[in-house]
């Protein structure tokens, strides 16, 4: 009999302000009993409901269950800035695009495999424009040096043959309606969404074929007889296949342990304002997306809805093996994010933060996934490296594959990859992933 006891559950440090301003069309269900499945995921996020719809296409006729520890997009899929990139975004370097030519050119295929995925989930469930956007993305530069790396990652596009644009000053001044930037460099391929909408209209979509139990942590995972059984406080679930879509909490399932950097960024959302509320359009477009043109500095979003707009603003990064972090952190962090928003928007003083919060992402020392048949009948798509709407949905999209036995040039590819690398043993990793984040940080200068 193999037992794997799940000893430390998810912990979301402030609420995020895409779940808040988001609705939901479905009750929250929790698991009440013990029950037989086909397939059984665990985790309601990106990877696990792709995972899930994945499933319900390839073997309709089979019962699918998903769990989920807490309430769809109230963790860590509700919590990011809702990039959905198809060119390199490599946060672990100094700059996002590092690899090869051809590397690069098979990432950025994978990427829009699960763009493309999404885009038909879009279709299907009918997700409106502010959550499923295909408007493109900005890098955004604030500085001299911020300039020079847009003009490297651009030479790395051209290369390639990848359609991009170049902004400058008076361009993203009537963009964003801010003087703060020097110029940016626009590529056509992301899809901006709202995480929450997306998640909760993934799910909503699913629920003719696929049982969704949320608050319903699992307590313990166990084989025996060739069958799974996962125990959640007031029930369980048996099933031959498991799929974890747990991102980070892999480990706590017992595996790729000693492997992952668990790291956290945090986000602040202004309250709502219309456009005419500061005497003048001081904040540009309806909507716009920047990411820095450094990957360690400021994150910024304009939404709009219903003649109400608000500004997301995300900086920051920290390495905590714990999994979590504390309200006064998120505090503390959210006044480093009143500054950075001032300096952009100074007409804005006034306009108060609503939401400040955190947000579990997961990096490998080698860029890899934590993927593949990780026992037998239990597969992981876990690992997302810092882009988790576009790398989790495609690899709960392979784990399906594997799983069932889909071949495809595309699994080929993607399982043939090596194992996430050691970590230092703690707290020599705790001193120097955080030593690097914040030299970077600071490096980062106007950009954060």
């Amino acid at each position: 009999m193999i037992r794997h006891v799940i000893k430390r559950l998810p912990i979301d440090t402030g609420v995020s302000g895409w779940e808040a301003i988001s609705g939901r069309a479905f009750p929250v269900m929790a698991l009440e009993r013990d029950i037989l499945a086909d397939w059984l995921i665990v985790g309601a996020g990106f990877a696990g409901l792709s995972a899930a719809r994945r499933l319900s296409q390839a073997r309709p006729g089979d019962k699918i269950v998903v769990l989920d520890a807490g309430e769809l997009a109230k963790g860590p899929a509700g919590r990011n800035s809702g990039f959905m990139i198809d060119v390199p975004h490599n946060l672990s370097s100094g700059e996002y695009s590092v690899a090869g030519e051809a590397a690069t050119k098979d990432e950025i295929r994978q990427n829009r495999l699960a763009i493309s995925f999404a885009s038909e989930v879009a279709a299907e469930y009918g997700l409106s424009k502010e959550v499923f956007d295909p408007a493109g993305k900005v890098n955004a530069a604030a500085s001299a040096r911020g300039l020079a790396l847009n003009d490297n990652y651009r030479k790395s596009l051209e290369k390639i043959g990848e359609e991009h644009s170049v902004f400058d000053a008076d361009h993203m001044r009537e963009m964003t309606g801010s003087r703060y930037y020097l110029g940016g460099l626009y590529t056509p391929g992301a899809v901006m969404i709202q995480p929450a909408g997306y998640i909760r209209g993934l799910a909503h979509g699913l629920s003719s074929k696929v049982v969704i139990h949320e608050n319903s942590p699992v307590l313990e995972l166990s084989r025996e007889g060739g069958s799974w059984k996962a125990k959640t406080p007031r029930g369980s679930v048996s099933s031959p296949k498991v799929i974890l879509g747990v991102n980070g909490h892999i480990e706590s399932f017992g595996h790729f342990r000693g492997r992952l950097m668990h790291i956290f960024t945090y986000a602040s959302m202004t309250s709502a304002f219309s456009q005419n509320e500061f005497g003048g359009d001081v904040t540009g477009v309806d909507r716009w997306a920047l990411l820095p043109a450094d990957p360690m500095g400021a994150t910024v979003r304009k939404i709009s809805k219903d003649g109400l707009s608000r500004i997301v603003v995300r900086t920051r990064f920290t390495y905590d093996p714990s999994l979590k972090v504390s309200e006064k952190r998120v505090a503390g962090i959210a006044a480093e994010q009143r500054r950075s928003f001032d300096a952009r928007f100074p007409e804005l003083k006034s306009l108060p933060m609503e939401y400040s919060w955190a947000g579990a992402l997961c990096l490998s020392r080698n860029h890899v996934p934590a993927f593949g048949e990780v026992e037998e009948g239990l597969f992981s798509a876990c690992c997302e490296n810092g882009l988790g709407t576009v790398k989790s949905t495609l690899a709960g999209m392979m784990a399906a594959d594997l799983a069932t036995g889909a071949a495809s040039s595309e699994l080929d590819t993607y399982k043939n990859q090596p194992e996430p690398t050691r970590l230092p043993p703690e707290p020599i990793a705790w001193l120097g992933v955080n030593s690097v984040i914040r030299l970077q940080e600071l490096r980062a200068g106007r950009e954060g």
